[in-house]
């Protein structure tokens, strides 16, 4: 596979929830949005959304209930809302699968390589928890990049807090949702959902650091 594919590596089994809805089209190809449910170790789940191409599966049909193992990178691109950008993240799926049953090493699986590009923001729960917030870019083809948030704990985080900013990075974890509520006025909040990568293993490549 091409280096550039190589550098963002995701891997996703879920049940489907719902129905497809489009999104945009490229060259005549449609491309779809789909949820899907991904269960953690704890009884909870992540529902995490698919951009699928019309070629890779039926999207007139109502797959609600079925389970499928998804692989493909972690994208991001800017939607304007609200008189600002709101950076929204899907897994773009290069190859899809229905599945009988899961396998615990594709449940959610992500790598990442790439570079750090703001700040890394460490501080710690009300509990002593240390938690380190990173957003990492990850290049694609044709000059374009990614840009995913990821969270550390623990050791990782006080290790991510060192990191400076054009720094390169590996990260491997799973993708996680997270719902919030914002307040839209005075009287008036909407739940939204934000997704980010839940890191459990991270790498500072420092020779990048040296030869820059």
């Amino acid at each position: 596979m091409d280096k550039i594919i190589e550098n963002n590596q995701v891997s996703v089994i879920g049940t489907i929830q719902g129905g497809f809805t489009f999104s945009h089209e490229v060259y005549g190809e449609g491309f779809y949005m789909v949820d899907i449910a991904v269960k953690r170790l704890s009884d909870s789940v992540d529902l995490i959304p698919l951009m699928v191409s019309e070629r890779l599966m039926d999207v007139t049909k109502d797959y609600t209930g079925q389970l499928v193992h998804a692989s493909g990178q972690f994208r991001s691109y800017n939607r304007h809302e609200e008189k600002k950008n709101r950076l929204i993240l899907s897994v773009f799926v290069r190859e899809v699968e229905f599945v009988e049953e899961e396998d615990a090493s594709k449940t959610n699986y992500i790598f990442l390589d790439g570079f750090i590009c703001k700040e890394p923001v460490y501080r710690k729960t009300p509990l002593g928890r240390e938690i380190a917030d990173l957003l990492i870019a990850v290049n694609r083809p044709y000059g374009k990049s990614d840009y995913i948030p990821c969270i550390c704990w623990g050791r990782n985080a006080r290790f991510a807090s060192s990191f400076a900013v054009g720094g390169h990075a590996q990260v491997w974890g799973r993708i996680q949702s997270r719902e919030y509520m914002k307040k839209v006025n005075e009287e008036e909040a909407v739940k939204k959902v934000a997704y980010e990568v839940s890191v459990s293993k991270l790498e500072y490549i420092e020779e990048q650091a040296r030869e820059a």
